[in-house]
């Protein structure tokens, strides 16, 4: 935590304010030579939001989700890495004294929230309140609720109440449970700031800070952004007894339902800043390959699914030379996979090569395409599975149908570019998916696989630290209660014997803290968490203990 106490580009201005003793003249003989003591919030919002799918500043790039996610979705296995036994898709963490933990791997968010969020966030909220801008100070704290959910869900324990001070040298963890009141707090505060009307508020002068947010200056959405984050932190606990799906409910009602309200980081594709981080240009995905976990999914070969040819394949994960669609287990590589059912690299490249063209290349993973953060396909699915906990099964499923109309129109809408014309989705191929009873089966054959798995396709690319929750939250090979079905049907980790070593034969529960500020800082607070044991990342999280 030490490296984060400061605002990006106002560190001198940050100190300045900070010492108590210096007079108004003082401040202003020695005034911050690179940038104002206060700067407009306008100017700060940009590159807080940039975090929200990947930064890239002076100060430090590639912080936040995407980065993080080459890992994350190695557990949840969006993907595997085109070789065998990466300690990644073996479950492994990075161990505390090796390269890849100098190198930040799975620190990303937490240099997001702390760092590229952090004292940020502070300033827009001070600022715009001294300014009266309601809206932005509404905003700052919904990002700040996105920004503690992510790096709690990511690695349990974190620091809360010692956050952001600068005049510490040790930042005590706090628990799971208090970070998970913090977000629901900070939503709070962001509904009633946004709700807040006159002085500084403008949507025009919003839209300027959230140029490159689909939201743009629309308090209403950001309103429905705040909801979204509120329904997944009240869906986290389902295994306690306090979970409230009444809760979870009235909280997706208020949330993203509509494609239109869809929360996306937007990209104008004019150079490495200004590019995804999964797309060829930014090079950074060309050894992952889609596992088979997924390519089954689509393909009619899960248990849940038999026979269920699913077209929205065609936009998310990739054919082979033979046109169909095969994956790759966790730490195989290609194992037995012939030459022609070898999948494509998500660029459009044989499996062999780790390069490809933007041209061939689709969804998520073709250069500028939007990054999703919060989808209506999402809070669907999060309300049918609070209907079913509550034994209403007809409106779960109603809310799971709707789940999967929305990805199919998102998929259109947004991401159909690249996907072979005769591919594509018309509204005829989409009702006949819908009408089909494998996919969407009578009331008595309806089970809670249905919802988790078409939400995993749903998410598929982008949503892995809301399906990594999910997996967890199902401790990966759950059975419904009451079944001998498994949740996740033919999900398959691999074999204890063959996790990576320091995990001792369990399954990975969390990322432990960020090797360039922890582990160089803050060995004491580490210690009292036991974060300092190789096994830590296999310690479960308290919101997917019962």
């Amino acid at each position: 935590m030490k490296n984060f106490k400061f605002l990006n580009y106002l560190i001198t201005g940050a100190v300045l304010l900070s010492v108590q003793s210096c007079s108004k003249q003082i401040d202003e003989v020695y005034a911050n030579p690179n940038a104002n003591v206060k700067q407009p919030v306008e100017k700060l919002l940009p590159n807080i939001i940039s975090n929200m799918c990947i930064s890239f500043t002076a100060q430090g790039s590639n912080y936040g989700p995407q980065n993080d996610g080459l890992y994350v979705g190695r557990y949840t296995q969006f993907w595997a890495t085109n070789t065998a036994n990466n300690q990644y898709d073996l479950m492994g963490q990075t161990t505390t004294n090796n390269t890849s933990a100098i190198a930040d791997i799975g620190g990303s968010q937490w240099a997001m929230h702390y760092y590229g969020m952090g004292a940020n966030l502070n300033k827009v909220i001070e600022w715009g309140t001294e300014d009266k801008k309601w809206d932005y100070v509404g905003v700052a704290h919904a990002i700040r609720a996105f920004g503690w959910l992510a790096v709690t869900d990511m690695h349990g324990e974190v620091i809360l109440k010692d956050a952001f001070n600068p005049n510490l040298l040790i930042f005590r963890y706090d628990t799971q449970q208090e970070v998970y009141e913090e977000v629901k707090k900070e939503c709070r505060l962001a509904i009633e700031f946004l709700s807040r009307t006159g002085d500084g508020v403008s949507a025009a002068n919003l839209a300027i800070g959230a140029s490159y947010f689909s939201l743009q200056g629309d308090v209403e959405k950001w309103k429905k952004f705040t909801y979204s984050i509120m329904a997944r932190v009240f869906h986290r606990t389902t295994n306690k007894s306090t979970y409230s799906a009444d809760s979870v409910i009235k909280y997706c009602n208020l949330a993203i339902n509509d494609n239109a309200d869809n929360a996306y980081v937007l990209f104008q594709g004019l150079g490495t800043q200004t590019n995804s981080f999964y797309g060829p240009f930014r090079g950074n995905v060309g050894a992952l390959r889609q596992t088979k976990f997924i390519a089954d999914l689509e393909s009619g070969l899960n248990t849940s699914f038999p026979g269920l040819v699913d077209p929205r394949a065609w936009y998310i994960i990739r054919e082979n030379t033979n046109t169909t669609f095969k994956g790759i287990r966790p730490g195989k590589g290609v194992e037995a996979l012939s030459t022609n059912d070898q999948p494509r690299n998500f660029w459009g490249g044989l499996y062999s090569t780790t390069t490809g063209s933007n041209a061939n290349s689709r969804y998520i993973f073709k250069d500028a395409m939007p990054w999703p953060v919060v989808t209506a396909c999402e809070i669907q699915f999060l309300k049918a599975e609070a209907l079913y906990r509550k034994a209403d099964k007809a409106g779960a499923r109603i809310a799971y149908a709707n789940g999967i109309s929305l990805s199919i129109d998102m998929l259109n809408n947004d991401y159909s570019s690249a996907v072979p014309v005769a591919r594509l989705i018309t509204p005829a191929m989409k009702a006949t998916f819908l009408a089909n009873p494998l996919l969407v089966p009578s009331l008595a054959n309806f089970n809670l696989s249905h919802i988790m798995l078409q939400k995993f396709i749903a998410l598929y690319g982008y949503g892995f630290m809301e399906t990594w929750a999910d997996l967890r939250r199902f401790h990966y090979l759950d059975f419904e209660a009451g079944t001998t079905r498994q949740v996740y049907t033919d999900f398959a980790p691999p074999a204890l014997a063959e996790l990576f070593a320091n995990n001792n034969q369990k399954y990975i529960y969390r990322v432990r803290p960020r090797y360039n500020s922890e582990f160089l800082y803050n060995i004491d607070a580490l210690t009292v968490i036991g974060a300092l044991a190789l096994d830590f990342h296999t310690k479960e999280q308290w919101f997917s203990q019962p």
